[in-house]
Parts: structure tokens; C-alpha cells; sequence
């Protein structure tokens, strides 16, 4: 029979304590070179993209009270001024327009004709995300004022259809086409379409003439005042060639070019 001293007992209990030590000490460390065991985590690891925001809902119609059914121009005492442009036309040249206007810190208001969303539909959003004003101009630019009741309010309706379908909105105004002003029948149809102005102007650019850049240039310049609301038009290399001095000149004078919302406001 083999006898345990005390003195045994004691050598034994230390090396296992070192046993332990070293064990416990080889598994927390890896060889040279090698990758580390991954450690657990409690918290989830973040989405490697963020959510998009959601878009806001685009405006909708205001009424102004001081304000005629039909608009030409804002109020006279304020510098502030509304370039608005007929929706139609080479994207391209929109998207050129809307840049130069953004680029001097200016915003617009552009109607939209219907057929034109239908073809290029992600032009409402890119009105709209930055910061301009979009608006119903019918939905094949036809002579509105010449149409039957019925054929005049698809024209409406057909174009404040696509609006809401591509933003939520119809809108914020109704301009006839092919006509400075809208009939008393059109209206009618326009405010019963949801819209309670008609908007109009007081300035043509002729822009859709094609009279060359400096000519636009000119006949911008020549006319327009406090209130002004300027007819210009998508789809003309005029256009975009003379809005740059356009914004300069009325910067220089102190009007400020900003939506039509913005002017009546």
C-alpha cells in the first residue's frame, strides 16, 4: 500500500492549479497567423444600407383669397418674380433647365402635360425633389377652349390622373392649353377638378419661337417687374442657353425667382 503524505497532497494540488492555468491560458490564445474564434454578440449587426426616407406627399391646391379665379401675375409690391414652363419636350433639356435653375438658388413652377408623364414619368419627382412647383397642363395639349364640356374635362381630369398616380397630388394649378386664358367653361371644369385658380401670365418669353438665346434673353428682361409670371417652355436649346443671364440680371436687380405658390403666399 502506497502512503500520501501531506507533503503529496500539497505538490499534487499545485500542479493541477498550474494544469488549469496553463489550459485556460492555451485556449484564450491562437497561433501565430491564425484568425481568432468569433465572439458572440447580443446586439445585431447593422443593415449595410439604410432605409430610403419617405417621400413626402407632394402640395396640393391652395385657394388665395385675395386672389382673382384667374392669375396673371402676383402682387406688384414684392420683389419676387415666377418663371413657369409648359411640361413637354426633350427630358434632357428639362433636366438642364431645372439644374440651372437650382445651381443660381432659384425655384420654378413647370405644368405638366399628361402624354409627356406618361412617356417620361419619373420627371414629376425630380420637378418636385427640387423644390419647384408642378402643375396640370391637360393631357394632350390640345385647344382646350375649343372642346366640348365632356372632351375638355378629360383633358383635365385625364392629365390631374397621372399627377396623383405618380405624387399623390393633382397638382398645385391647372393652365389651359393652347390659350392664354381659359373660357368661363373651363373654368368651371378646373374648379371642379379640384383646382381654384387658372393660372395664367402676364409675360411671354416666345421661347417656343426659337428667336435664339439673346432674344429671350431681351424680351425676359425688357418686360418683366415685380409679380411678373413668365410663360417659358421645356424642349428649347434657347431656353436653357438664356436662362444663366435670365437669373444673373434678376439677381442683379433684386428679384428673386421662386414658385408661383411662393409668390402668391
Amino acid at each position: 500500500m502506497v502512503r500520501v503524505t501531506t507533503t503529496d497532497r500539497r505538490t499534487a494540488l499545485r500542479t493541477g492549479v498550474a494544469l488549469v492555468a496553463a489550459g485556460a491560458l492555451t485556449a484564450d490564445c491562437t497561433p501565430h497567423g491564425a484568425a481568432a474564434p468569433p465572439t458572440p454578440s447580443t446586439h445585431p449587426a447593422p443593415a449595410a444600407h439604410p432605409a430610403p426616407a419617405t417621400q413626402l406627399p407632394a402640395p396640393v391646391p391652395r385657394r388665395f383669397p385675395a386672389q382673382p379665379v384667374q392669375l396673371t401675375h402676383g402682387p406688384r409690391t414684392r420683389p419676387r418674380v415666377a418663371l413657369t414652363f409648359h411640361g413637354q419636350g426633350d427630358p434632357g433639356i428639362a433636366r438642364s433647365l431645372l439644374g440651372e435653375a437650382e445651381r443660381a438658388g432659384a425655384h420654378v413652377t413647370v405644368l405638366a402635360v399628361g402624354t409627356w408623364l406618361d412617356d417620361h414619368p419619373d420627371m414629376a419627382r425630380r420637378v418636385l425633389d427640387g423644390g419647384h412647383d408642378l402643375g396640370n397642363h391637360t393631357l394632350h395639349h390640345l385647344d382646350i377652349n375649343g372642346m366640348s364640356e365632356a372632351d375638355a374635362q378629360a383633358e383635365i381630369t385625364g392629365c390631374a390622373d397621372r399627377l396623383r398616380r405618380l405624387t399623390g397630388s393633382i397638382g398645385t394649378w391647372f393652365r389651359p392649353s393652347r390659350a392664354i386664358r381659359a373660357s368661363p367653361l373651363v373654368e368651371r371644369l378646373a374648379n371642379r377638378a379640384g383646382y381654384p385658380h387658372v393660372l395664367s401670365y402676364d409675360l411671354d418669353s416666345l421661347d417656343h419661337t426659337s428667336p435664339g438665346a439673346a432674344a429671350v434673353t431681351r424680351q425676359v428682361l425688357g418686360e418683366i417687374r415685380n409679380g411678373s409670371v413668365v410663360s417659358l417652355h421645356f424642349g428649347f436649346p434657347d431656353t436653357v442657353a438664356a436662362l444663366p443671364a435670365v437669373l444673373e440680371e434678376l439677381d442683379r436687380r433684386g428679384l428673386r425667382a421662386v414658385t408661383t405658390t411662393e409668390l402668391l403666399s
